[in-house]
């Protein structure tokens, strides 16, 4: 995995849809970032502790069923559906995107990303800025139960 020094932030939901709109394949990744995950080059089961053959990442390809949705909607969805993992993971555990080549799919179906290229942090206000985004669906989406907020 190559880190460079100083990765770039993406600072808005816009940022990140336009990068995902340019840029296929990428990824977010909740963990205490690429330098931190530069050696392990893999994730590990947490139940069972099993060594899985990549990284745990979630895709943020927009998929075709979508349609002409707003991009921004699709990846606030995406980081919603994961805002969780910092307080359950602990200090220090953030969001960043990565291109990668799927190797396997984890106990979750999530993909495992090998050959990892950081791409860039995603800032705390856009987490809450997609929370914001995914309670403004109310009455047009379902309910989205997480026990935690």
């Amino acid at each position: 995995m190559s880190t460079p020094d100083a990765l770039p932030v993406l600072r808005s939901l816009g940022e990140l849809a336009a990068l995902v709109e340019r840029t296929p394949h990428l990824y977010v990744r909740w963990s205490h970032g690429p330098e931190a995950d530069q050696g392990a080059a893999e994730s590990r089961d947490a139940l069972t502790g099993v060594r899985m053959p990549g990284l745990s990442a979630n895709p943020l390809d927009v998929e075709p069923w979508w349609e002409d949705r707003p991009v921004e909607l699709w990846v606030a969805r995406r980081l919603y559906d994961y805002s969780h993992l910092p307080r359950e993971k602990g200090p220090g555990v953030r969001p960043w995107v990565l291109r990668g080549r799927v190797r396997g799919r984890g106990p979750d179906n999530e993909p495992l990303v090998h050959e990892v290229e950081p791409v860039g942090w995603i800032e705390d206000g856009v987490i809450k800025e997609a929370e914001t985004a995914v309670a403004d669906q109310e009455g047009q989406w379902g309910t989205m139960r997480r026990d935690d907020r």
